[in-house]
């Protein structure tokens, strides 16, 4: 159950505006992750996550490995 919860929360943190530049704490992860799944519910942002790969697959890699280990750290 923990790991089906820590994929629901990288992909809502995968789509959501937060960015690894701003270098987010472990608080703002855990608000943009709550924002975006109380906005759009799990299974749109997985609807977006797939979307992304397909029109970005240069770049959706790096930002999902940056999402996972962001969110595994945030809610440890």
């Amino acid at each position: 159950m923990a790991a089906l919860m820590d994929d629901v929360r990288t992909e809502a943190l995968f789509v959501s505006d937060l960015q690894r530049s701003q270098e987010p704490t472990a608080e703002l992860i855990r608000e943009a992750v709550l924002a975006m799944v109380d906005r759009l519910g799990e299974r749109r942002c997985a609807e977006l996550v797939a979307q992304e790969f397909g029109e970005h697959p240069d770049c959706a890699p790096s930002r999902m490995r940056w999402a996972r280990s962001a969110v595994l750290v945030a809610f440890a």
